[in-house]
Formats: C-alpha cells, structure tokens, sequence
C-alpha cells in the first residue's frame, strides 16, 4: 500500500493514556466531537508510553476491536510526570539497581546505576527523577531524589501512593491564607436570602470514620400519603467562588482520595470537616432539593432551594441499623421507618425502570497506628445503607433533570451502554454457572438473574463480571444518559465537599451565565477520578498481601476457601474468601494429570482421572509466597483425593 492510501486509512488526535497493568491501554482523545470513544491502544502498539502521559495516535479507520476504535501511539507530546517512587527489585550483575514501579505494573522498569555514595538494599522505597525514558523493551533511567523507606514498613504505603501518583497533598499558602479568612461558624449575614429549614427534623447518615458529611435527609408524609422528601447538600459553593485560590487548587485536585485510615482532601479541612460539614445542632448553609412523592413512588413536584439547616442528629449506619432494629431506643424511630419505607418505594420503581441490583459487602481493612492491617470487618449493605443511597440517586436525577429540560449547561454523570460482545462474554459465563438465560436477553433477565444469584455462592462473581462488562462512568457537558441506572438524566450534585463536579453543578443552578470551560473541567474530573481509583486500590491490595503475611506466620498451613472465577488454557483465577484478593494456578501446577482447555465449558480437565476445574468451582488453596514489592502471590492448590463430584446445574 503505497503512503497516500495508508494515510486515509488512519486518522491523527491527541490525548491522555490509560495503561492497563496487563500492558494494553486506552486513549481518551482531546476532541470528543470526532472521537467520542477511547481509544484502544494494544500492547505492542503503546510505544514507549506510561500511564497518564499526553500522546498522539494514529486511529485506524478500518479497524474495530470488541474493545472500540483502535490505534496505535505515533509519539509523547508530553510526560504525564517525571517523578515516580520505585522499589529496588534486584541488583544486576553490573552492580546497577533495577526498580519495580507498581503505578506502572509490568509494562516499565527503572534502573538506577551503581552510586559508590549511596547504597540501597531489596525493597527500598525510592523517589526518583526519570532522566531518560529509554525505549519500550528498555528501563529508564533515574536517579534519586529521596529515599523515602522500605516495602517492609507499612507506615510508608500511604506517603508512597501520595507521590508515585502524583496525588496533590498540601495546599498552597495562598490555599490556607484565603480558607482561614472564614469565620469558624456560619454568621447570621450569610443566612439572608435563604430558606430556614431549622424546623425539621434532620439527620445524617454517614460511615463512622467519616468527618467530611456532606449530605443530610428530613422526610415527612402528609394527611393523602404524600411523601415529602428533602435532601440538604452543603453549599460550598458559597464559600468556594469562581475563580479563587481555593476553587483554582480544587479545580487541580477534582477530589479529595480515600486511603485506608487517611483522606487527602480536595478541600482544606477548615472547610471539608468544620464550616461546610454538615455537623449536628449547628447551622450549615446548604443547598436543598425539596420533592413531592406520591404512594406509588412518582415524582410528583420539586423544587431546589438555597437554604440553611441545623442537623438534629449524626448518625452512623450502625447505630441506624440498630435503631431499626429495635436493639437501641431513639426519638428518631419514626422518621428512620419512614425513610426505610419511602427507600423500599423507590427501590421498586428504580427495578421497573431496569436498574441492576449490585449491592455488595464491602471488607474494610482494620489498620493498626503504624500502618500494619491485623484483621478485616465485612460490611453488608444493609437498608441504612440503601436508604441514602436511594435519596441522593433521586436528587441527582431531580437535578440533571432540571437542567435538561431547560436545555441549560451542566456537567452530566454519564455512562454509555456496554458492547454487544461484552455483555455476550457475560451471558456465557452466567450460563456456565448454571444459570438460565433466554437467546435474547433483556433488561428483566438481567434483573432476574441477579435476583436468583443472591442465594447462591456466585453473586460477586457475577456483580464483578458484569461491572466488567461495562464502560466507565465519566463525567461530560454532553447528556447520553446513565446505562446503569437505566435514566435518562443523571448528574453528581451531592458531595461537593470531595467532588469537584458536584461544586459545579451547584454553581450552575444559580447562575448559568459562569463562564466555565465545561467539556475540559468533564475530561480533567474524569481522569483524576481514575488516577485517585488506582492509587487507593494500590494501597488496599498491598495492605491485604500485608495482612496475609501475618497470617502466613501464624499459620503457613492456612487453608483459605476460594472460587473460580476464570479458566484460560494455561490455568484459572480464583478469589479468595472473603478478603477479595485474587489468585491463579498455573496449568503446570495441576500434577494429579494432564488437563486440557474446553472453551465451551470453560473449564480444564484431566485426560486420565477426568477431574475438571470450571468457572464458579469452590478450591481450597494455601499461600506459598507473596511478593510485596510486586503485589503478586503464588498459591498451592489442596486437590482432594477423592473423586471430585459433578456439579449439580440448577433447574430451569
């Protein structure tokens, strides 16, 4: 093909990469008017790009992956950082030292060379200086700017983070110096013009670490059983102008990141946890959506106050539950019915219109002073939980709502629909668990199947598998509407003490004639929310192999309950009850036979003794290494010696 007719084949954008740490990447294009979709850049395709690095891409006009439109990077305009916090790996034979990146995964090392000044033992924590970024099957080069600890103490896993990502930690003095001119507590100035809400009954319903409560509920029910619902969100728009010192550094944040034990704020904490939080039995300033609900759950009107309110009572969801429960006695019963009621209302209407249940526990870490995890807490998602949920859902719909059909600018929650071979790779796997599913599958039979898998052993499999199925959430001026939660209209309006989307959605509200730039401030809150994802599940998963070491050492026979999650033909994955964490045996460690790969089945299974591993097996299995500095673990296989029983498929 001769280079004229090999340029019509491609077309030239610009825009950040994502690197995936199996290698492969996706591009987020500057221009979303011509290429609405990322990218997908394959593995040997990347070049020499890291994560976050501003790229050019040649797209490929012919061809479409299952993935979308695909490229390849033609060169960096721009590294996405410079600095990066690397692990001494090993010491090569020339005396040089290799660093491991965890930020990069696999897809890049460091090398530092031999310092007869400084010397560095396996597992330090180092902060370097990229000077060259070599080429894509070679280390970059670097050099030390501080050593900042080791792998082997925990203390240093959050600071790491912090810098390895690139994550904005103190604010500017001129930050400080414009957040300290506000007094300690609302003054009676700042009350006019606002609707007194004082008189309700509110509360709020947070996490018990929480110090940042951005959001608080009154309900009440009239005399024809309607519902009168009030979400109060804190205004900290009001206190967050357009343009000042404090919005420009939140603006660079997007929001605040969420370690174990510790939050970096988007906000300063004079602002996040004091005057904007929304406290009990003090004043807050708070923008309220005030709604109408009729017996069968139907919007019947609204409308979107600037307000004030005094919370009656901060609650955390256990004490909630326990109220609930009957187990502790409170004046705010009546009203914590009230909600479960309206809660289990919306909740019906929202599976009527097609949303997918995908409610899990949640395991958090218990941390001890110095960092080291000694024990997890499962926390179920329990009707505390889904109350609020299901009021901010509703205000955030109301919202977006609004500015929909007037037509006028917002920032817009958006989530597109998945692709068919996608949502086909998921459907196999359900039926391969043993699931009924019809040739055409609809929104119901999605919903039915998840109903069904809540009894059984299956259901995070299948809540994680679908997740994966689907394309991110992003943030965007341009209203497609939200796939997972089945609406037309949705936006983030309640958290802008951590959102920074939220904070200009508030601002919109009252004054649509901001001059704001709102497709950038949509791409730059979208990719900082990605790099805060991976920066606070490095920690967590690093913080789980910590503590699976110190289970290692007390018991190196642990027996740990697991299920499959995925067989390939050169072995299978499996998560590890009930922390999480996943696992994978090598084919070459199955020794009781030799086994061979059944696509349709998705299965392995030995050619002698006929024993199969398939996706949504129960395997017991036993730690035989973890590796810190590269987050993996090796496991041993407990293969029991009795025939292995076939598994019973559930009637249709």
């Amino acid at each position: 093909m001769d280079q004229k007719n090999q340029d019509k084949d491609y077309q030239i954008t610009q825009g950040v990469i994502h690197v995936h740490y199996k290698g492969f990447a996706f591009v987020s294009p500057d221009d979303v008017v011509n290429f609405p979709k990322d990218v997908f850049i394959p593995k040997h395709l990347k070049g020499n790009a890291i994560d976050g690095d501003h790229v050019e891409i040649a797209v490929d006009l012919k061809r479409k992956s299952t993935k979308g439109p695909e490229g390849h990077v033609v060169k960096i305009i721009q590294r996405g950082k410079t600095q990066l916090v690397g692990i001494v790996w090993f010491i090569n034979p020339k005396g040089n030292y290799v660093l491991y990146i965890q930020s990069l995964g696999n897809t890049k090392t460091a090398l530092l060379k031999k310092n007869e000044k400084e010397q560095f033992q396996i597992g330090d924590r180092l902060l370097l200086n990229i000077l060259d970024w070599g080429d894509e099957n070679a280390p970059a080069l670097s050099e030390v700017i501080e050593k900042m600890g080791s792998i082997h103490d925990p203390q240093t896993d959050i600071p790491c983070a912090i810098k390895d990502f690139n994550i904005r930690e103190d604010f500017p003095k001129e930050v400080i110096k414009e957040a300290k001119k506000f007094p300690s507590k609302v003054v009676k100035k700042d009350l006019i013009d606002r609707l007194d809400l004082t008189h309700l009954e509110t509360i709020t319903i947070d996490p018990t670490t929480a110090k940042d409560f951005d959001d608080a509920l009154s309900l009440s029910q009239d005399e024809e059983g309607i519902y009168h619902l009030w979400v109060h969100i804190a205004d900290v728009s009001h206190y967050v102008s357009s343009g000042s010192f404090l919005d420009q550094e939140a603006l660079k944040r997007c929001n605040s990141t969420y370690f174990p034990n510790r939050c970096v704020p988007m906000l300063p904490e004079s602002l996040s946890n004091q005057l904007c939080s929304l406290k009990e039995k003090v004043v807050r300033l708070t923008l309220s959506v005030e709604m109408k609900i009729d017996k069968e759950g139907n919007l019947l009107t609204y409308d979107i106050h600037r307000s004030y309110i005094k919370s009656r009572k901060r609650l955390t969801y256990e004490g909630a539950k326990k109220i609930l429960d009957g187990k502790t006695r409170s004046s705010h019963l009546p009203l914590l019915k009230l909600m479960e009621k309206l809660c289990l209302l919306l909740k019906k209407k929202r599976f009527e219109r097609g949303s997918v249940d995908l409610s899990l526990p949640e395991i958090v870490l218990l941390i001890d002073e110095k960092g080291q995890p000694y024990s997890f807490k499962v926390i179920e998602y329990d009707i505390t939980h889904q109350l609020v949920e299901e009021f901010m859902l509703k205000a955030n719909e109301v919202v977006a709502s609004h500015f929909s059909s007037r037509n006028l600018p917002s920032v817009f929650r958006i989530h597109e629909s998945p692709s068919r071979e996608s949502l086909e790779d998921f459907y196999s796997l359900a039926r391969a668990l043993g699931f009924s599913l019809p040739d055409k599958v609809d929104a119901k039979d999605i919903q039915k199947l998840f109903e069904t898998a809540k009894t059984t052993l299956y259901a995070e499999q299948l809540s994680i598998a679908f997740i994966r199925s689907m394309k991110l959430a992003i943030y965007s001026n341009e209203n497609v509407g939200h796939f997972g939660l089945a609406l037309e209209d949705y936006c983030h309006f309640t958290s802008p003490i951590r959102r920074y989307s939220d904070l200009i959605v508030h601002r919109l509200l009252f004054d649509t004639n901001i001059p704001l730039e709102l497709d950038r401030i949509s791409k730059e809150c979208s990719e900082k929310e990605r790099v805060s994802f991976k920066a606070e599940m490095s920690v967590v998963n690093l913080k789980k192999l910590r503590l699976l070491k110190e289970y290692q050492k007390e018991d190196p026979k642990r027996i740990y309950s697991s299920v499959i999650t995925k067989v390939k033909p050169f072995g299978f994955y499996f998560s590890v009850d009930p922390i999480q964490l996943e696992g994978f045996i090598h084919v070459s460690e199955l020794e009781d036979d030799y086994y061979e790969f059944y696509p349709e089945r998705r299965a392995l299974r030995g050619q002698s003794r006929h024993r199969s591993y398939t996706t949504g097996d129960k395997v017991n299995v036993i730690i035989k290494e973890i590796n810190l500095i590269q987050l993996e673990t090796s496991w041993i296989l407990i293969q029991e010696k009795k025939k292995q029983q076939k598994r019973t498929r559930r009637k249709k």
